[in-house]
């Protein structure tokens, strides 16, 4: 991996130096635009609207434009900004860990000691670990201020950028203003539903199943071209008997008997098999 920034996280008078780097990775295939009658790649250019000339990105300044007048922003200009210039991660508060909203989460990135000891690091690691507290920091990345949640992953502390409580729609749906009576039992048999599908979640254990569909597809077509007979190579889709559910106890009673012979392997659906473990599903990766 390579650090994609180097600064500090700082709290009171307590430095730790650290290098970021990205969490994550995108491994979907990359697929470009091609023209449907000929196969000519699609591509873009940026082109200048008062020449007509193509321009490389190493000439390309920012502009802002309020209707009548524009000022030009140039590298150097952003790069001046005091916040863009600042290599410190602010900890601005320590807050319990439950109350930060998953839905805010945006980017993570690992956070490595860059120090000769990384006892600052551990300590810090180790202090939000006994506490079982978050830090909220404020930081700049890429010519942009973040809000961030630094916890502990491990034995690495990991830094999430949190979008801005305006980024996050407030929402209200009529239909949830209306009174709904929910029965005991209908209640009690979709907490038994839900207990049947219970498992610890492994994400190793997981694919996307669309991502290896189009690389089948993509070597099914290499081999065969436009002779290919796609529902020959993915088989016919299956009839799941969609439609909408009009009794809901009924569709309760049927998805908890299924649960439980698929967990089982029995024949007869109403057998008891309340102590056999769930099988995986499908979506999950082959053993």
């Amino acid at each position: 991996m390579r650090a994609i920034w180097k600064g500090a996280v700082a709290f009171g008078l307590v430095n730790v130096p650290v290098k970021v780097y990205a969490a994550t990775e995108d491994h979907d295939v990359s697929l470009h635009q091609v023209h449907n009658t000929d196969g000519g790649r699609i591509r873009y250019q940026r082109i200048c609207e008062i020449d007509g000339e193509v321009v490389s990105y190493s000439d390309i300044d920012r502009a802002f434009d309020d209707g009548e007048r524009t000022v030009v922003l140039t590298k150097e200009d952003l790069a001046s900004l005091p916040s863009e210039r600042s290599r410190e991660i602010e900890v601005v508060e320590f807050v319990p860990s439950e109350q930060v909203d998953a839905i805010t989460f945006d980017k993570s990135y690992y956070l490595e000691p860059d120090s000769m000891s990384p006892k600052a690091y551990v300590l810090l690691r180790k202090t939000l670990e006994r506490t079982d507290r978050t830090a909220i920091v404020r930081f700049s990345l890429r010519q942009k201020t973040r809000l961030a949640a630094l916890r502990v992953r491990g034995d690495v502390l990991v830094l999430q950028t949190l979008l801005w409580a305006d980024e996050v729609r407030d929402v209200s749906f009529p239909a949830l203003d209306e009174p709904v009576k929910i029965s005991a039992k209908e209640l009690e048999l979709s907490s038994s539903l839900v207990e049947s599908f219970s498992s610890d979640f492994d994400p190793g254990e997981f694919v996307d199943e669309y991502q290896a569909e189009l690389r089948t597809l993509i070597e099914a077509k290499l081999e065969k071209g436009e002779a290919l007979d796609t529902s020959e190579t993915f088989g016919e889709e299956a009839d799941e008997g969609g439609g909408e559910v009009i009794d809901l106890m009924e569709a309760l009673r049927a998805s908890v008997e299924r649960s439980r012979a698929a967990r089982s392997g029995a024949k007869d659906p109403g057998e008891d098999t309340s102590e056999a473990k769930p099988k995986k599903k499908s979506a999950k990766k082959a053993s």
